[in-house]
Parts: structure tokens; C-alpha cells; sequence
């Protein structure tokens, strides 16, 4: 029977009622943290006393009783961290593995964009992403991809206008906009992107912004628009830059960049304020040997910051920009997320508290539930590959073709001229992207220099930000072998060599993750790329991750899409 709007009313002053009279100490707490040191955002000090929790929030600090106590004498009780910007789909496991491997790091809340598996699945995406995340111990809270897809060069499974997005602004784990990476077509008036940005605004929702080394009245532009944060600063000026003008500024440590060494400077009385810390992206490697959220909190001590600075920008700032008023610190009304300590120096994480409920001791996870999803969304999500079964001769031009120049350890390119065919003394591959969404037999075809094959294939279908297949090989027979086999595991990475697969990594959500352990994921990645490192591919670079982002048009200098080489800086095909 569905509870009455006056039921409804009556419950939830019941517990209001429970929580004033814990607060004044005429009933016991459910928890009390006794004897803690704990982080006081707000005067920026160490402050000590019981802290209390009922209904799952935090009721009062001082002298308290509970059914349950806690001694935390010796620790320092943190609020719970919170990512300020993730794709979860980076991690390359479902949202349940992800939460198991965030949550001993004390991650308590993450704000991710669905622009992953969007690109693959259209709304279905984000409503998969949506059901997939609710009621987990970590709160998933969601900005709208702005970007479906990435440019109007990509192929993606799906094109969001703002009218696809609109009724998602209801839902009440949705805070706004993501990262809007067209910054071209806002600073020019485009109609697609203004468009995304007005209806954020209608709904009074936060925009965040992706607008690397913008400068001067293109930047100011960008700002007047509407866009809020920016996570792409890798240089302090830029950031600082940004930061004068108004914006937040989101210091970024993931796998594919790292930004936290260059911007640490802001992490001071001065800046601090208007900073958090996000990772953007995951590899379960970074989860399982560095960590999350606290990761950055750790190096930014290392560093020099100050640690209740650097615990200040982990949780409230975040909490504060996003409106989660209701988290990010430990006082009365917050939610009872707590991380627990050994001390600043060591930063050993021995607790985590969810809501008041003891979630993780000692790196064990408390075992919790799968949401479940509407099976039509998990036929969709195991349904995205449309493509004909490929030859060698789908992947032969004689054509001069563009040359991509890797730059090592980056993801940018440069121009290294042209070539007909494929040199493998001289580390000239063929690379190509095969559309797989549509079957429109689609397939961009160029040349690669500085990956460092000498036999074989690598073919993914991690792809950013489309995912279609993108295949680097020393000829086309292994390129066609590779990719259709990458097609018949329903997406994922395949190393490929004298006509058999060296190792795979199926990944059939969405041809973007897996359902399997981040444990298993991890162990299989890193057996494929002891593959491809046997095979040739330098030590230097990821060999999966590079040749991902070899395919986003919006990185210089030369990309490869479905249609061939294409020169981000010049917007021209070559």
C-alpha cells in the first residue's frame, strides 16, 4: 500500500523528534564516537568531544551516551571524502565493484558523468547509470553529459540534444550540467551547447566546464555563459586565471593526468576556498595501489599543504559548490560519513562510517546489495555491437595517409607527416577506428608513430569519447582479426599475434566494463599489457589507455576518427 501524504508527515516527524531529543541528550544516540579528535571545517581546527549520531546524521559534539560507543581516542575522525568529478565507467567495472574498491579509501559521495557510457547507449545510458548506483553505500550524485558526442566529428551510439536531457533534471541525485568540453561552440553562440547551458540554468543547476589553456575574452566568454568549475587546469596560471574570474577550480589526480604536483600552490589561505580535489578518471591499477580521494589529500600534505586544508578542500568545498548541504563536515544535521585515522603523518584509513553505520575496519568491506536494473537496460547494455565481420582489405588504402606522432608520456600529438604504407623499422603502424553503433561500415584509416608495435594488433573498444573500435597493427589481417574479436567478446581489449589472442579483457557492459571483480579486471589488464609490451609496445606509455585517447577529436594535434586523420588545431582532415 503506497503511505499517505499524511503518513508520510507523521513518519519523518517521528524522526525528527528521535534526533532533537539524541541532540539534547534525553535519549541515547544510536553511535557515539567517544573521545574523538575531529576535523572542524568550519574554525579550521582540531576539535575534541563525543560526537553522536542518530538516524543516520550527526546530532551533537560533546558529552554523549549511545547504544552503541566507539573509543576514538588516538584517531582523527574526517568527514567522508567526496570526488568532485569521475567517470565511473573509467574504472572499467560496474558501479557495485567501484563503490568496493572507493569506499576503504573513505570515499563517501562521488559526483560522476555518464558521458561514457552515454556516447554507447544514448539516455538508456544514463538511466542504466541511475538505477545501477541507487542505495549504494557510496552517494552517486550525477551532472548530465554535455557532450553526446564529444564533437560533431564523432560517430556515438546516440546524439543528446538539450531535450534528451531535460526530464533527467527531476531526479533527485542529479546536480546539473557536466563538463562542457565544447568550449569552441559556446564561445562562438553555437545554438547546441547555449541551448544545454539555458536549460541548466532553468532548472538552477550547477555547470561544469572543461576549457583547457582558454585565456583572455574566450575565456571570459566561456564564464559569462554559465560555466561554473573548470578540472582541466594543468598549469597554476591557468588556474589562477580561472580562479580570478570566478571559478572553481577542481585540482585533478587520475590515471590519465595528473595535475595535483603543478596546482598544489593553491592548496593556501589564499585560493583554498575555492578548490576540490577529483580524479576524472580511474584505472582499477590507480584503485588498487594508490587509492582514491585519499590519495590526494595524502600527497597534498606531502606537499606541504596544510592538513586540515587539504581535508577542507577532500569534502566541504565540494559538498558546498554541489549543494549537498548536508555533508562535507562534522556538526549537527550532516550525515554520519566519517573516515577514521591513525594520524596526518601515516594516514592510515581504519574506519569508514556510512550514515552511522560501520561500513568498513581495517580495508574489509561490510558486504551490501546490487541495485537492481530493468532487465530491458541490461539487454541494451549487452547489446551494442552492430558491425559486419572484417577483413583485411576493409583495412588496406593506397592513399598517403597522416601520420600521428605520439609525444612521450602525453596524450597530445603532433604532425609527423604522411605515409602510404605501413614501416615497422621505422615505427610507422596503421591505426584506424571502425564505427560500431550503426553498422555504417564507417572505418577512419591513418598511420601511428611512436607506439612501438613489431607484430600483431591491439584493438579496443574503450574509445573516448564515442567508443567505437580503434585498432593499432603491423598489418591488416591481425587489425581485422583483433577487432572482430573485440566484437564477439560484446566489447573490450584484445592483444593479437600470429593469427590467435595473446590476452583479452572482455568488457560487455557497454563494450566499456566489465562485470567482473576490479581484482580479476586488474589482473587481466595488466596480463595484457605485459602482452603488448612483449609484442613491442613501449614501456613508456599505457598501451591501452594512449591509444583510447587516440580517437577524442578535441586533444591536438592529429586524431583518427571513423572518417581518418583529423587535425584538431587546424580542423581540417589530412
Amino acid at each position: 500500500m503506497t503511505e499517505s501524504y499524511a503518513g508520510k508527515i507523521n513518519r519523518k516527524l517521528l524522526k525528527k523528534r528521535r534526533i532533537i531529543n539524541a541532540a539534547a541528550g534525553r535519549e541515547p544516540a544510536d553511535l557515539v564516537l567517544k573521545n574523538a579528535a575531529y576535523v572542524n571545517v568550519f574554525s579550521n581546527e582540531i576539535c575534541h568531544g563525543d560526537i553522536a549520531v542518530a538516524e543516520g546524521l550527526i546530532v551533537g559534539m560533546g558529552e554523549y551516551s549511545g547504544a552503541e560507543e566507539v573509543d576514538c581516542g588516538g584517531k582523527i575522525v574526517l568527514p567522508g571524502f567526496l570526488d568532485a568529478h569521475i567517470h565511473l565507467e573509467s574504472a572499467l567495472v560496474s558501479p557495485t565493484e567501484f563503490v568496493k574498491a572507493v569506499l576503504p579509501h573513505g570515499t563517501t559521495t562521488v559526483i560522476t558523468d555518464p558521458h561514457e557510457i552515454a556516447n554507447v547507449m544514448g539516455t538508456d545510458g544514463i538511466e542504466y547509470m541511475l538505477q545501477a548506483t541507487e542505495d549504494l553505500p557510496v552517494d552517486v550524485r550525477f551532472m548530465l553529459p554535455s557532450c553526446v558526442p564529444a564533437t560533431p566529428l564523432d560517430e556515438s551510439g546516440a546524439i543528446l540534444d538539450y531535450r534528451s536531457l531535460d526530464s533527467f533534471y527531476e531526479h533527485p541525485r542529479v546536480q546539473g550540467l557536466a563538463e562542457m568540453m565544447n568550449f569552441v561552440g559556446i564561445i562562438a553562440g553555437d545554438d547546441q551547447p547555449v541551448e544545454k547551458i539555458v536549460a541548466a540554468q532553468a532548472h538552477h543547476k550547477k555547470i561544469d566546464g572543461h576549457a583547457p589553456d582558454l585565456v583572455g575574452n574566450d575565456l571570459n566568454a566561456y564564464i559569462a555563459a554559465g560555466v561554473y568549475s573548470d578540472h582541466e587546469c594543468h598549469d597554476l596560471n591557468d588556474a589562477i586565471a580561472k580562479l580570478q574570474r570566478g571559478q572553481f577550480i577542481m585540482i585533478r589526480e587520475g590515471t590519465a593526468a595528473r595535475n595535483l604536483d603543478a596546482l598544489a600552490p593553491l592548496l593556501c589561505d589564499k585560493y583554498a576556498e575555492r578548490c576540490m580535489f577529483c580524479s576524472d578518471d580511474k584505472h582499477p591499477s590507480d584503485l588498487l595501489e594508490k587509492g582514491h580521494i585519499d590519495y590526494l589529500v595524502k600527497r597534498a600534505i606531502a606537499l606541504g599543504a596544510d592538513p586540515i586544508t587539504a581535508v577542507k578542500v577532500a569534502c566541504h568545498n565540494a559538498a558546498r559548490y554541489f549543494l549537498l548541504n548536508n555533508r562535507g563536515a562534522i556538526a549537527p544535521g550532516y550525515l554520519a560519513d566519517f573516515v577514521i585515522i591513525d594520524d596526518f603523518q601515516h594516514f592510515n584509513i581504519e574506519k569508514v562510517y556510512k550514515k552511522g553505520v560501520l561500513m568498513v575496519e581495517n580495508g574489509v568491506i561490510r558486504d551490501f546489495p546490487t541495485p537492481p536494473i530493468e532487465q530491458y537496460l541490461v539487454d541494451r547494455a549487452h547489446n551494442t555491437f552492430h558491425l559486419p565481420t572484417l577483413t583485411a582489405s576493409d583495412f588496406e588504402e593506397a592513399r598517403p595517409r597522416g601520420i600521428i606522432g605520439m609525444v612521450g608520456g602525453e596524450i597530445t600529438t603532433v604532425d609527423a607527416g604522411y605515409s602510404d604504407r605501413i614501416d615497422v623499422e621505422y615505427d610507422v603502424l596503421k591505426i584506424a577506428v571502425v564505427e560500431r553503433h550503426k553498422n555504417t561500415h564507417h572505418i577512419g584509416i591513418g598511420f601511428l608513430q611512436g607506439y612501438g608495435l613489431k607484430s600483431g594488433a591491439v584493438a579496443t573498444s574503450v574509445s573516448h569519447d564515442s567508443h567505437n573500435i580503434i585498432v593499432v597493427g603491423t598489418n591488416e589481417a591481425d587489425m581485422a582479426e583483433a577487432a572482430n574479436r573485440v566484437a564477439a567478446l560484446g566489447g573490450g581489449i584484445v592483444v593479437w599475434d600470429k593469427g590467435a589472442p595473446l590476452a583479452e579483457v572482455p568488457l560487455s557492459i557497454a563494450g566499456i566494463m566489465s562485470e567482473e571483480p576490479l581484482v580479476v579486471v586488474n589482473e587481466k589488464l595488466e596480463g595484457a599489457k605485459e602482452c603488448a609490451f612483449s609484442l613491442g609496445v613501449s614501456r613508456e606509455i599505457d598501451p591501452f589507455m594512449t591509444l583510447s585517447f587516440m580517437a577524442l577529436p578535441v586533444i591536438p594535434t592529429l586524431r583518427i576518427t571513423t572518417r581518418g586523420v583529423f587535425d584538431v588545431t587546424q580542423q581540417t582532415y589530412v
